[in-house]
C-alpha cells in the first residue's frame, strides 16, 4: 500500500539505494500483513473459534490504523521519517515476541494483542514510508514508484502466505479429524502442540525486525522531514476547514470499503477453500493466487496510467469488475468459485493508487491531515471481514436448522458470505463516477 502526495519537494532526485531500502520496508509489512490468511484457520482450530471470532485476527491488525494513525503523525513530526521507520520495526518485533507466551498459554486475546502491537508498528512504518517514497523523486513518476512498492508488498505477501501456510497449517486436516474422537486431555495436548508451531517462526521474525530496525538507523536515507511537506502545501487553498472537502470524506469511506474487500479477498480464501472441502495442503496456496493477480495488475497499471487511461477510469473499471466477480463467486461452486475470489486481486490492485490522488486532490495545506484520515480508513480491514464472518456463521446456523449437514452447510454459508462485497464495490463505483468530484466543481 502506498500514499501519494503533491509537494514541492518532489523535485528531489531519487537514488537507487534509498528506493531499495524503502522497497524492503514495503516487503516487510506485506509479509507480516498477508500471513493473516494462514493465521485465521490456524487460530480458529487451536482456540476453537467461530468464523466471526477467527476473523478478529484481521480486526486486531487493522484497527491499529485508527488508534495509531494520528499518534504516528505526531511521532514523525518529533523524530522524523528515518527514526520513525526504525521505531516501527522495533515495535513490530516486540509484537512478534508476544506470540511466544500466547502460544504457551494458548490464549486468543494474547495472540490478538501481539497482532495489534505489530499493526501499531506497521502503522508508524506506513505513515513514514508511504509519503517518503512519493517525495523521493518527481511527482510525475510517483505512480511508478508506488506501483513498484505495491509489487514488493504483494510478492512478500504471497511468500509469507506460502511459508506460514506450510508451517502453521501442516497436518491441520488430520488434527481436526482427531479432535472429535479423542479424550479431553488428548485434545488439549493436540492443540497445545499445534499452538507451539508459531514459536520458532515468530522468534525468527522478531530477530529480523530488530536487526532491520538497527540497520535503518545507519542507512543512507535522505533527510526529508514531515514539516517540509506541510510548508510546501501552505496557501494552496482558500478553504479554512477539512470539513469543506466532501470528496475527501467520501474518499475516506471509499478506502474503508476497499481495504475491507481487499482483506476479505486475501485473508478468507484459505478458510474458504477448506470450507469447500479442499485439503489445507492445497488451500494454503490460495492467498498466493489473489496476491499474484494483484502484482500483475499493479504492473499493468504502472504501464497504462496515466499514458493511456486516467486514474478515475482505472477506478471505475476496477469497481465494475469487482461487482461482476462478486456475482460470479456466489453463483459458482468448487475451485471455480475459489478462482473468482482470487480474481478479486485484479479488481482490487488499482483501487489504492487511484483513490489516494483523487482524494488528496485540491486539499492544499490540508493534505497532511487528509493523508492521516486515509491511513485511518485502513481500519476497514478490521470491520468488514468480521461482518463477513458473522454472515457466514448466521447462514450456517440457518442451513443446519433446515437439516443440511454441517459440512455442506459450512461450504454453502462461506459462499453466501461474499454477498457483503457488493455494496462495497458499488460505493467504490459511485466514488469513481462522481464522488471524487464532490465539492470540486466550478
Amino acid at each position: 500500500m502506498a500514499v501519494t502526495n503533491t509537494t514541492k519537494t518532489s523535485q528531489t532526485k531519487p537514488t537507487l539505494i534509498p528506493i531499495l531500502i524503502i522497497a524492503s520496508l514495503f516487503f516487510i509489512f506485506g509479509f507480516v500483513t498477508w500471513i493473516n490468511g494462514a493465521l485465521i484457520p490456524f487460530m480458529k482450530t487451536i482456540n476453537e473459534l467461530t468464523a466471526a471470532q477467527s476473523l478478529l485476527v484481521a480486526s486486531a491488525s487493522y484497527i491499529s490504523f485508527v488508534v495509531m494513525a494520528l499518534p504516528a503523525s505526531y511521532i514523525l513530526a518529533k523524530i522524523g521519517y528515518k527514526k520513525g521507520m526504525s521505531l516501527g520495526l522495533f515495535i513490530m518485533g516486540f509484537g512478534a515476541l508476544i506470540f511466544i507466551p500466547a502460544a504457551e498459554a494458548r490464549t486468543y486475546w494474547m495472540f490478538l494483542t501481539g497482532i495489534f502491537i505489530q499493526g501499531a508498528g506497521m502503522t508508524l512504518l506506513q505513515t513514514a514510508s508511504n509519503p517518503y517514497i512519493t517525495i523521493l523523486g518527481p511527482i510525475e513518476s510517483a505512480a511508478k514508484r508506488i506501483s513498484i512498492m505495491g509489487i514488493c508488498n504483494k510478492i512478500a505477501g504471497a511468500l509469507g502466505s506460502l511459508i506460514f501456510g506450510s508451517i502453521l497449517l501442516s497436518g491441520i486436516d488430520e488434527i481436526q479429524e482427531k479432535l472429535g474422537k479423542v479424550s479431553v486431555e488428548e485434545k488439549k495436548n493436540l492443540l497445545n502442540n499445534m499452538a507451539d508451531s508459531v514459536v520458532v517462526p515468530y522468534i525468527s521474525m522478531a530477530v529480523v525486525l530488530f536487526v532491520l530496525g538497527l540497520l535503518i538507523l545507519k542507512a543512507p536515507l535522505p533527510n526529508v522531514e514531515a514539516a517540509s511537506i506541510e510548508e510546501a502545501e501552505e496557501g494552496k487553498t482558500a478553504k479554512t476547514s477539512i470539513f469543506q472537502f466532501p470528496h475527501l470524506w467520501l474518499g475516506v469511506l471509499t478506502l474503508f470499503m476497499y481495504v475491507g474487500v481487499e482483506v476479505i479477498a486475501g485473508d478468507t480464501i484459505i478458510a474458504y477453500g477448506i470450507a469447500l472441502g479442499f485439503p489445507a495442503a492445497d488451500a494454503k496456496f490460495f492467498t498466493t493466487f489473489t496476491l499474484l493477480a494483484m502484482v500483475v495488475t499493479y504492473a499493468l497499471g504502472a504501464f497504462l496510467i496515466p499514458r493511456y487511461i486516467t486514474q478515475a477510469l482505472a477506478l471505475r473499471v476496477s469497481a465494475v469488475l469487482g461487482i461482476i466477480l462478486s456475482f460470479c463467486i456466489v453463483f459458482s461452486t468448487g475451485f471455480t468459485s475459489v478462482l473468482f475470489v482470487a480474481a478479486l486481486g485484479i479488481a482490487n490492485a488499482l483501487v489504492w493508487p487511484a483513490v489516494w490522488p483523487l482524494t488528496l486532490n485540491g486539499l492544499g495545506k490540508f493534505t497532511k491531515t487528509g493523508a492521516a484520515l486515509l491511513v485511518m480508513a485502513i481500519s476497514g480491514g478490521a470491520v468488514i471481514p468480521p461482518l463477513y464472518g458473522k454472515f457466514v456463521d448466521g447462514a450456517k446456523a440457518d442451513l443446519i436448522a433446515q437439516g443440511i449437514s454441517e459440512v455442506n452447510a459450512s461450504a454453502a454459508a462461506a459462499t453466501k458470505g461474499y454477498w457483503i462485497l457488493l455494496p462495497c464495490y458499488a460505493f467504490i463505483l459511485y466514488y469513481a463516477v462522481s464522488g471524487h468530484k464532490a465539492g470540486l466543481r466550478s
